[in-house]
């Protein structure tokens, strides 16, 4: 009687677990039956659903319930708190699966070169977003002495960072934040804060949704100016062909001719304006020099040689996300990506047997979560052609209980998705005491102990 197909999945965020209910769902799962494995480096699963998406969102985070659905079935394990590769390398994965697939994610900043950015004041957005969520490897505190802070980009992540910083800690008492970001926020000094990105409206990246969202709070004054309305041929045909990026310019229109405010905390969007350098003194930021540009007819800019010095005390930037390298695999370094052809990691122009990528590992970190189930079902439909076409490697050891063995006997503590349920009820204990949904645990052993580890 045929086995099971053995698949491990490296990373349980939505890209991986979007990849075990296409597995599921295919026709391996019937016959000869699937058997998946999830690991994931965090004592907790969801990914960037836990530790990327901001407090006071959600709706957002409304997507956990659909992938509980997928986790709840019997042909899925949970190894939490199993890090690829000190804890499970590639040569043991193969030992044990027929496949492994990898959707690492992405959670570091990518580099921007310009003078000052080293500054202390001067921060990634990966590193506050990651404070702001709670993850356990971050510090517990965030300087937030900055009355007058920049934040560089125009994607949701760059929105993210500005609401939270321009929000107060009491409106956010209500999400699920920690005591300690509680504390850190509510010591905040911000009072400005400016959003800049180097082209127009019609090239921001924003959510119609998350862009609005910034004008619900009673406590923020969005202001943008009315000379950074503008459109080329370019930036028209993009919003003709764009239903998102023209609503999001028709908000920025809206909020460009309307009279300012009172609302406490004012967040300045501009357009417009490319950073150059981040100015400093003595070490720490004290400002941020940006040269103006104009649109030169196709949507992209030019730079038009006259500068501008911002008066801020710390600049965080928020030009996108990078993936680290995974031992074992060829690695692109520009791109932050796993070369591949449909999933299939390439290495030397050929494909690395039985090896497969998905999500932000696969195709660089841009897109909605929701675009991860397209290079699911990719990634997915290739795998099971090659298991069709016997193209896998067949693992030594691929009995279901092998794998525990290994990892007890190296004396790794692994969370399992019965102890997600319990850590689950925990946090939610200590939110109902406060009247709250949930307030997160943060600390890696505090979640461990939460787990039954």
């Amino acid at each position: 009687m045929p086995r099971s197909l053995r698949i491990a999945i490296v990373g349980a965020g939505p890209a991986g677990i979007y990849a075990a209910d296409a597995l599921l769902k295919s026709e391996a799962a019937a016959e000869p039956g699937v058997s998946i494995d999830l690991f994931e480096r965090m004592p907790a699963p969801f990914g960037l659903i836990r530790y990327g998406v901001a407090p006071d969102h959600p709706r957002i985070k409304g997507i956990i319930t659909a992938l509980h659905q997928v986790l709840d079935k019997p042909q899925i394990r949970l190894f939490g708190n199993v890090d690829y590769p000190s804890d499970i390398g590639l040569d043991d994965l193969r030992e044990f699966y027929d496949a492994v697939i990898f959707s690492t994610g992405a959670d570091a900043d990518r580099a921007l070169d310009i003078p000052g950015i080293g500054l202390d004041g001067s921060y990634g957005a990966a590193d506050f977003v990651s404070w702001y969520d709670g993850h356990p490897d971050v510090p517990r505190t965030w300087p937030l002495e900055a009355e007058k802070v920049a934040v560089l980009g125009v994607g949701n992540v760059a929105l993210d960072v500005a609401r939270i910083l321009a929000k107060t800690a009491d409106e956010l008492l209500p999400t699920e934040i920690p005591p300690n970001v509680y504390d850190g926020l509510a010591a905040n000094k911000a009072l400005e804060v400016h959003v800049f990105g180097r082209r127009g409206p019609a090239q921001a990246k924003f959510s119609p949704m998350e862009l609005r969202e910034l004008d619900h709070s009673p406590t923020i004054e969005v202001i943008v100016d009315p000379e950074d309305i503008d459109y080329d041929e370019g930036s028209i045909a993009t919003r003709r062909a764009n239903k998102q990026a023209d609503m999001v310019a028709k908000t920025l229109e809206n909020w460009a001719i309307r009279d300012v405010g009172n609302r406490p905390h004012k967040l300045f969007l501009h357009f417009f304006e490319s950073p150059t350098e981040v100015v400093g003194e003595d070490g720490r930021v004290t400002g941020l020099r940006t040269e103006r540009t104009r649109l030169d007819g196709t949507g992209n800019v030019t730079g038009t040689g006259e500068f501008r010095t911002w008066d801020v005390q710390s600049v965080y930037r928020a030009v996108g996300y990078l993936s680290d390298e995974l031992p074992k695999l060829p690695f692109d370094f520009v791109s932050g990506t796993v070369p591949h052809e449909g999933g299939r990691v390439i290495e030397g122009g050929e494909h690395l047997r039985s090896t497969y990528v998905t999500g932000w590992i696969k195709r660089g970190p841009v897109g909605l979560i929701g675009h991860t189930k397209g290079d699911a079902n990719e990634t997915v439909a290739n795998l099971l052609d090659d298991h069709g076409n016997g193209r896998l490697h067949a693992p030594a050891a691929p009995d279901e209980e092998a794998i525990v063995a290994f990892l007890e006997g190296k004396g790794v503590s692994y969370t399992t998705w019965e102890g997600w349920h319990r850590l689950d009820e925990a946090e939610r204990a200590l939110g109902e005491a406060e009247g709250r949904e949930r307030v997160k645990i943060v600390s890696r052993e505090g979640m461990l102990r939460a787990s039954g580890a």
